[in-house]
């Protein structure tokens, strides 16, 4: 069963969500030839305070 973990800044709609985790299913599917049904897809939404870019905080960065 192929688990995909996605890491993004807070902040998507829930319909970019759901294309995300479309086209990831899709591409898993193809990719290693798994059922769609047996793909699973994890969107974790992380707060810009917590992730960093060359040692700054994306938050302080405005994203």
């Amino acid at each position: 069963m192929p688990f995909a973990q996605i890491y993004m800044i807070e902040g998507r709609t829930e319909e970019q969500k759901r294309a995300v985790i479309e086209k990831v299913t899709q591409a898993l599917s193809d990719a290693v030839g798994a059922p769609k049904e047996n793909v699973r897809v994890w969107i974790h939404d992380v707060p810009a305070g917590n992730w960093g870019i060359a040692g700054v905080s994306a938050k302080d960065l405005g994203r």
